[in-house]
């Protein structure tokens, strides 16, 4: 494994599911769920679609977390939605009391999902989308290994994989998380 390379392992960007950052949620929530339809059995799921603006470059990723959250537009009270997805207030120990005090303090969820779908599926891509940081673009000639410290320390599901400053595919946790499985279970 020390040898392999990210370009050997990651998805080609000509294979992953993309949308214009002004299409609607509701056209990203389809393409994604076509996506996954025409994967292999054994295949992991793909949970995210890139973004790409007028000019076809890759800005960002919608992940179904981000779908999920595009349903109550009150999440933005919150801060910034990059933020959110870094970050889970539980894991700064707050109770579930008090992260059920936040949906009734923000009247969040306070109409039916069936509305606020309805809302949700006209909203532009590039309002809810996530724009990554420095430390999710990771280059295709790196080891695997590099990669891996790299997703460690980030704490990241996905990267994005560079060539020469251009997009050219993406590199995912389970891709990575498959190549370990099967080196434990050939030994």
């Amino acid at each position: 494994m020390d040898t392999k390379k990210v370009k050997e392992v990651m998805i080609p960007l000509s294979d992953y599911t993309t949308v214009n950052e002004n299409d609607t949620l509701e056209k990203a929530v389809k393409m994604l769920c076509l996506s996954q339809k025409g994967l292999a059995i054994d295949a992991y799921k793909h949970r995210a679609i890139l973004v790409y603006n007028e000019t076809g470059e890759i800005t960002g990723k919608v992940s179904i977390f981000d779908i999920l959250r595009a349903l109550e537009p009150k999440y933005s009270q919150f801060g910034h939605s990059d933020h959110l997805n870094k970050i889970g207030l539980s894991r700064f120990g707050l109770s579930n009391d008090f992260l059920h005090s936040l949906v009734e303090n923000y009247s969040l969820w306070d109409e039916s999902c069936e509305s606020l779908v309805k809302k949700a599926k006209k909203r532009i891509v590039k309002e809810i989308m996530y724009s990554p940081q420095e430390g999710e673009y990771v280059s295709e000639d790196i080891s695997v290994p590099e990669a891996i410290h790299q997703f460690i320390l980030g704490n990241h599901q996905s990267m994005l994989v560079v060539k020469k400053d251009k997009v050219v595919g993406i590199l995912r946790l389970t891709d990575i998380f498959k190549i370990i499985c099967d080196l434990m279970v050939k030994e």
